[in-house]
């Protein structure tokens, strides 16, 4: 299958094209503002390249910053009603009750709170009550509400109070976008409710995205479904990306981490992805990001959906380099994507990371000459501070106390030594200043079932059983291809804390890319 792979990052837009397991090219570009012009300059690149035929590709996949950086700035989000079932219960602390002021103000600020909600069960708190419900609606829409957010009290378990007033939106504003926290968020209502509102206040910009990628694909001769990146280093298709568009934001590093798989063939190691501003660190669990195990801060809003567990420190290959009372510092002020402009050794004049790896000899960038004077102890000492903080972050990252492999990738992993502390060894792929790339163009399709059930004695490998089917039907609705699909993880956590023997199961499917269904 001839593959092409794009990720958009904060300086460059990477292109590569894989055929099977081959990588044929690979090129950077310049990011652009409406990020669709470094596509287009990636993709026109990347044929003078290879000289690839676009009619002969089979699938674009696409890794993109668009909603992450739509949510930190607090820019181009929609007007948006977050509407929980819990009472009487979860009146102390309402919708939004955490969110930055700022976000809060971004989106409209409406919070509601109606009757309902489950139990751990399954049994109902308080029932559906539909006037209420309406009354609430009425007032959202006439407060300038033009997106939904649906939460409810145990809804992973029991779903039927935000399938209801989803269908009563259905019925009264005919094409609103809503989003349900069922189908988002993990156990834990506030990180849930949290990720659910986000992603109904993206939902107008993902439409607008959407529509702006496929045109640029097709308006390059590609005639082939698009794809868009997941967090967990699965894929999802447009239609899915218009409706859950939060499911991206972690896109960036996964993908690194998985290139960086594919192409060292190492499917459980550390990986250090450095770029030119920060380094991201991760662990590989066969062949895919361990994921965070707590709930993850994005833009000052605690959420509880499918998130690499990532580490990342401001250094990078465009980090200043100063020279302190206190000692060298190197970062987190960056250059950035000025770097071909402002670092030494292309003639600029401030002293960066990259001056110092190439003082160093870890490096042959731009022109050596430009940092010969450069005193060899200030250039020791600098690179002392950043393997020092490399190799913590190793450390704190690793499950165990046995060294681990590490993978670096990334164009500022010129960086890392050949001998790191804490690492049985240091692998640098080819390719690896494009793994961001890659990991894009060779994701899989993914499916995740994260429920409490109630585990009756002699019953346990049925439910087992029942939630690994549920997790394979879920990545072939999401376009797997039958057969394909096996389970690459499962967690199972006794709650001893609830009655019934209550047990939280969670199992992660994972299969190829089946390209026999209708395009997106």
């Amino acid at each position: 299958m001839l593959r092409l792979g794009i990720d958009v990052g904060g300086t460059n837009t990477d292109a590569v094209l894989i055929d099977g397991d081959r990588v044929l090219g690979a090129v950077k570009a310049s990011t652009t503002a409406d990020v669709t012009g470094g596509i287009v300059t990636a993709i026109g690149d990347l044929g003078q390249a290879t000289g690839f035929d676009p009619a002969a590709v089979q699938a674009v996949m696409i890794g993109t910053t668009h909603f992450i950086n739509a949510l930190v700035e607090g820019e181009r989000l929609a007007q948006t009603a977050a509407i929980r079932f819990g009472l009487p219960a979860t009146r102390a602390l309402p919708p939004l009750v955490d969110w930055p002021d700022r976000l809060v103000t971004a989106i409209g600020g409406h919070s509601h709170l109606c009757h309902g909600g489950h139990e751990y069960d399954g049994s109902p708190i308080a029932d559906f009550d539909e006037a209420e419900f309406r009354a609430v609606l009425d007032r959202a829409v006439a407060a300038g509400a033009t997106s939904f957010a649906l939460s409810s009290v145990f809804s992973p378990v029991n779903a039927e109070f935000e399938t209801r007033a989803a269908e009563i939106i259905a019925e009264q504003l005919p094409g609103a976008p809503v989003s349900l926290s069922h189908e988002i968020g993990r156990m834990g209502l506030l990180g849930r409710e949290n990720a659910t509102v986000v992603n109904a206040a993206l939902r107008g910009l993902a439409d607008q995205v959407a529509t702006g990628l496929l045109r640029t694909v097709a308006e390059a001769g590609i005639n082939a479904p698009v794809f868009l990146s997941q967090n967990d280093g699965t894929l999802m298709d447009v239609d899915y990306a218009r409706r859950y568009p939060v499911a991206t934001f972690a896109s960036g590093p996964t993908n690194s981490m998985r290139g960086a798989a594919f192409l060292s063939r190492l499917p459980s190691c550390a990986v250090v992805d450095i770029g030119g501003t920060t380094s991201d660190v991760g662990i590989l669990q066969q062949g895919f990001p361990r994921e965070a195990s707590t709930d993850v801060n994005v833009a000052g809003v605690q959420t509880n959906f499918r998130m690499p567990d990532v580490l990342s420190i401001g250094i990078g290959g465009g980090s200043h380099v100063v020279q302190q009372a206190s000692g060298t510092a190197v970062g987190p002020a960056s250059v950035g994507y000025r770097l071909a402009q402002e670092a030494l050794v292309f003639g600029g004049t401030r002293l960066t990371a990259t001056d110092v790896a190439v003082a160093g000899g870890r490096a042959e960038v731009g022109d050596a000459s430009l940092v010969a004077h450069l005193d060899k102890s200030a250039v020791d000492a600098a690179l002392r501070v950043v393997d020092d903080r490399l190799a913590e972050v190793v450390d704190r990252m690793r499950a165990s106390a046995e060294p681990v492999p590490v993978l670096a990738v990334g164009g500022g992993s010129i960086l890392v030594p050949d001998d790191l502390a804490g690492a049985s060894r240091v692998v640098r792929p080819d390719h690896f200043a494009v793994a961001n790339a890659i990991g894009a163009a060779i994701a899989q399709v993914g499916g995740e079932v994260d429920r409490v059930y109630s585990v009756v004695p002699q019953q346990r490998d049925t439910v087992l059983d029942e939630a690994r089917q549920e997790a394979v039907d879920r990545a072939v609705a999401a376009g797997a291809r039958p057969g394909s699909v096996e389970i690459v993880d499962i967690e199972e956590v006794p709650l001893a804390y609830l009655p019934g023997n209550a047990t939280r199961i969670r199992v992660k499917a994972v299969g190829e890319l089946s390209l026999g269904g209708p395009r997106a």
